[in-house]
């Protein structure tokens, strides 16, 4: 953990991306605190550089200059063998298109991050079935990706993401493909996971009645955050 407490701590962070000729800086001189058991919501226009924050923040990209702490450790300093064993300790991703493989039930993909684990074959099947059952698809456990809604998806990767009790839950616009009453019960759950289980959650969106669901929204607009929108 940082010395102040923060479980995130983000500083100067710059990253820039080449296109050919032409170089693109996407975050510039970035900011930012974030402590333990917050709700985070983060807006801004698109291409104004969330998801590449956001990725930054779960290590799947590395800065070009500056620092990310998360939990104590600054990820961008280890290599790509101790970044990926920090990842899978460390971090839970719900993404926009749920990324379930289509040939797994639901059970199946939820197991999925415990293979990489030592634990048991009998410890992975009651994780699981406690999952899917904070989700409320405990009835789902044996349905297939195309047997089950939008939303029923997007629970499941909900599932896969907490299942091995991560120290902060990235989304990457986790309501984003879902009708609004899909999208309130996704909402309700993720609230439910920050207030009655502590998580930590960091979360993309463009849709203020998501946002206001998080405990403070901040603003990425041109690379750089600001405590509201920019008229």
């Amino acid at each position: 953990m940082s010395g102040n407490g923060n479980l995130v701590e983000v500083r100067n962070l710059h990253k820039v991306f080449h296109r050919g000729s032409e170089r693109i800086d996407v975050l510039q001189g970035l900011d930012l605190s974030i402590g333990s058991g917050d709700f985070v919501a983060l807006m801004g226009p698109s291409g104004s550089g969330k998801t590449t924050l956001l990725n930054l923040l779960g290590g799947l990209d590395r800065p070009t200059q500056g620092t990310v702490e998360v939990a104590g450790e600054r990820i961008g300093q280890l290599s790509g063998h101790a970044l990926a064993r920090w990842r899978a300790r460390h971090v839970g991703f719900v993404f926009q298109l749920y990324n379930l493989l289509p040939a797994l039930t639901a059970e199946r993909n939820v197991e999925l991050p415990l293979l990489l684990t030592s634990m048991s074959r009998a410890d992975r099947r009651e994780r699981v079935r406690a999952g899917l059952s904070l989700v409320g698809l405990s009835d789902r456990a044996k349905h297939y990706p195309r047997q089950l809604s939008g939303g029923q998806e997007q629970r499941v990767g909900i599932a896969r993401a907490i299942i091995n009790d991560p120290t902060i839950l990235l989304c990457d616009e986790p309501t984003g493909d879902l009708d609004r009453k899909s999208s309130d019960e996704i909402l309700d759950l993720l609230s439910a996971l920050n207030e009655r289980h502590e998580k930590t959650i960091v979360m993309v969106t463009h849709d203020p009645l998501a946002a206001e669901r998080a405990k403070r929204t901040l603003y990425l607009d041109k690379g750089v955050l600001r405590d509201e929108a920019v008229a």
